[in-house]
């Protein structure tokens, strides 16, 4: 087993996960109006993770009238977590927001040209361009000693067991913490060096979430990727489990992108 530092370099060492940022509360929670059209979110989440993690969020939305599926990605390459998201994409009824933490960044900017996707929000996510890796977002910016892989001989990777409490889920208790490290998801490192056919946020509008104490990525890069793609960007003091730390920021963010996209879309 290679135990790998922060960032990543090329197709074998890249970091992952996801971040997301919370400051202040969501207001309170009220139903969809009956003029809306935009009713479905579709939730995938990133690395070391699975769609659990989505709960809170899942709780919060479905309490504001939305209709949320989560998507549980295989983590075995970019095409299959695509076209596990394009099930979910195939099965609703009319347009979405289509939402990804860390990893779910790169998924759903290559599945969000899915004529269901209305708009596009980033927790603490990846974005790459079309022509582009996943592994290229990371060069030029330093990566917190804190986040650390370790990438089996199979070529998949988790967050070492020592390094995962304070490199990706600093803000969630020790019991959680815990149980979270050992059920971690992991995924194959060759997916990063995979390059993009599209980018979705070139067609989508979309909205970012960024934990301004995420380790996972530095506060450079997750600005410089949600400035390059236009997002809407919102700030919010968490860790890279900001998805599910902050879920009533995460949430209320969706709303904002459901009622704007089709705001703008008219």
């Amino acid at each position: 087993m290679t135990r790998l530092p922060t960032v990543l370099a090329a197709a074998a060492a890249a970091t992952i996960a996801g971040a997301l940022g919370v400051t202040g509360q969501a207001g309170a929670q009220t139903a969809i109006p009956g003029d809306q059209t935009i009713r479905n979110v579709v939730l995938v989440h990133g690395a070391f993770a699975d769609a659990s993690g989505w709960r809170g969020v899942y709780d919060d939305l479905t309490a504001r009238g939305y209709r949320v599926t989560l998507v549980q990605n295989p983590l075995t390459s970019l095409a299959d977590d695509v076209a596990a998201t394009h099930r979910a994409l195939n099965r609703l009824d009319g347009p979405a927001i289509l939402v990804g933490h860390s990893w779910g960044g790169t998924v759903i900017t290559e599945a969000g040209l899915h004529p269901n996707v209305a708009g596009l929000v980033y927790v603490s996510a990846l974005s790459p361009d079309a022509g582009e890796t996943t592994a290229q977002q990371y060069e030029g910016f330093t990566a917190s000693p804190e986040f650390v892989l370790d990438v089996a001989d199979d070529g998949y990777g988790f967050v070492a067991p020592d390094h995962f409490q304070t490199g990706f889920a600093h803000d969630v208790g020790d019991a959680d913490a815990a149980f979270m490290r050992d059920s971690q998801v992991p995924i194959n490192m060759g997916a990063f060096s995979t390059v993009l056919q599209h980018a979705a946020w070139r067609t989508r509008p979309s909205w970012a979430v960024i934990a301004t104490e995420d380790k996972a990525f530095s506060q450079a890069m997750l600005h410089h990727m949600a400035e390059r793609i236009g997002a809407r960007v919102t700030e919010v003091s968490a860790s890279h489990a900001v998805f599910m730390t902050q879920p009533a920021i995460v949430a209320r963010t969706i709303d904002e992108a459901a009622r704007e996209a089709l705001a703008s879309a008219d």
